[in-house]
């Protein structure tokens, strides 16, 4: 069964700024930059006839490209911090396509998806870490921001079973239309 998630790739420019944050957390387990990307909806473990299905549902959807900017560092978890990660600057064109994806998750016959979305690269993650050693890596790196970068595409990714996932592949590319298409 295929682990699939639909979501966008981040450029090169982008996962090396990103990059240079890694350190200074120990017992951090770093994400590799070339496993940079945001989630748009998990699908999870899936058998063939589902992947297929939100594949092709994937494939309905229509949306403009758009730009998206990082904006700040945070961490799920609170007391029991488990992951590090740079924010996503509001966007609404982000949010529309978060949307559509969820309608084609459900079109596919996956379950509705528990959670808000909440727009995030993920860069560490973390186990029993101390809840005062990230807030201090926060304060020191959290104002972090990125130039706006240029969403052409959304991808379908896989991903190989394990503990943080990794690394993970383009299975299919869906274009996002250029302005005045």
């Amino acid at each position: 069964m295929p682990r699939l998630f639909s979501g966008l790739e981040i450029p090169p420019c982008v996962s090396e700024r990103l990059a240079g944050l890694r350190g200074g957390l120990e017992g951090a387990r770093w994400v590799e930059p070339e496993n940079y990307h945001i989630t748009l909806r998990f699908s999870g473990d899936v058998d063939g006839a589902v992947a297929e299905r939100f594949s092709e549902a994937l494939d309905r959807i229509t949306s403009p490209s758009f730009e998206l900017a990082l904006d700040g560092l945070g961490s799920f978890g609170r007391g029991r911090p488990r992951a590090l990660w740079a924010g996503i600057a509001p966007n609404e064109a982000l949010a529309s396509l978060s949307r559509a994806h969820e309608q084609a998750a459900l079109a596919a016959g996956l379950e509705p998806e528990a959670r808000n979305f909440h727009p995030h690269v993920t860069l560490a993650r973390m186990r029993n870490m101390k809840a005062a050693g990230v807030a201090a890596y926060l304060t020191h790196n959290g104002v972090f921001v990125s130039s706006p970068f240029p969403v052409t595409r959304f991808v379908l990714f896989s991903a190989r079973e394990s503990r943080g996932g990794g690394p993970y592949v383009v299975e299919r590319a869906y274009p996002l239309a250029k302005p005045g298409e």
